[in-house]
């Protein structure tokens, strides 16, 4: 409101200089783009991003299968390497590691080295876990509800973006335009230096 009565008080003023209606146009543009150019580039962004994570979900649904899986024996602990930092090795929590093994939903069967679903594991226990429909190991299909908000992450940022710009052009334009009038300024005072203050300079 205050950048609109700028430029309403800058159109008629005696005291205006040309670069004073033009800084106020440009800060009203520069509102203009924060309050409506930014929130309407986010919501299209927010809605393509959303639109392209649903549809991935989608297809991850229909691809990925949660299947049973039997706990056989523990896996082989790895083979200890020399690390320049073995405190921050020993506090990093690790998941015990097993050998499972499924049924594909194509029939075929599969041992393999997961995570395990519970502490301690033992041999037979019954878990599930995500594959796809050759019985490979995959990660959990996207959920929907996450995809919506990644979705409304990315429209936000989006319009942080747009607005940020709007403000960096605004400052970079009101800076050129501030040195402009320092160096009129300076000329000038450069001219009517010199008679300052003499007795009928300019008479």
């Amino acid at each position: 409101m205050r950048t609109a009565m700028g430029v309403w008080r800058w159109r008629r003023n005696p005291l205006r200089r040309p670069t004073d209606l033009f800084e106020a146009w440009v800060a009203f543009a520069a509102l203009v783009c924060v309050i409506v150019v930014a929130p309407a580039i986010g919501w299209v962004a927010g809605l393509r991003v959303d639109g392209t994570l649903q549809q991935a979900a989608q297809e991850q649904r229909q691809e990925r299968h949660l299947v049973p899986a039997v706990v056989v024996r523990p896996a082989p602990e790895p083979t200890a390497e020399v690390s320049a930092d073995a405190s921050a090795q020993r506090s990093a929590p690790r998941r015990t590691q097993i050998v499972a093994a499924w049924t594909a939903p194509d029939g075929s069967s599969h041992e393999g080295t997961v995570p395990a679903a519970e502490e301690p594991p033992r041999a037979g226990d019954r878990f599930r876990i995500w594959t796809d429909a050759r019985g490979r190991l995959v990660g959990q299909p996207l959920d929907p509800s996450a995809a919506a908000f990644h979705a409304g992450m990315a429209g936000l940022a989006a319009a942080l973006g747009v607005a940020a710009l709007g403000e960096t052009v605004r400052r970079l334009v009101v800076r050129r335009l501030v040195h402009r009038r320092y160096i009129r300024l300076d000329r000038a005072w450069a001219a009517a230096g010199p008679d300052w203050g003499r007795a009928g300079a300019g008479s």
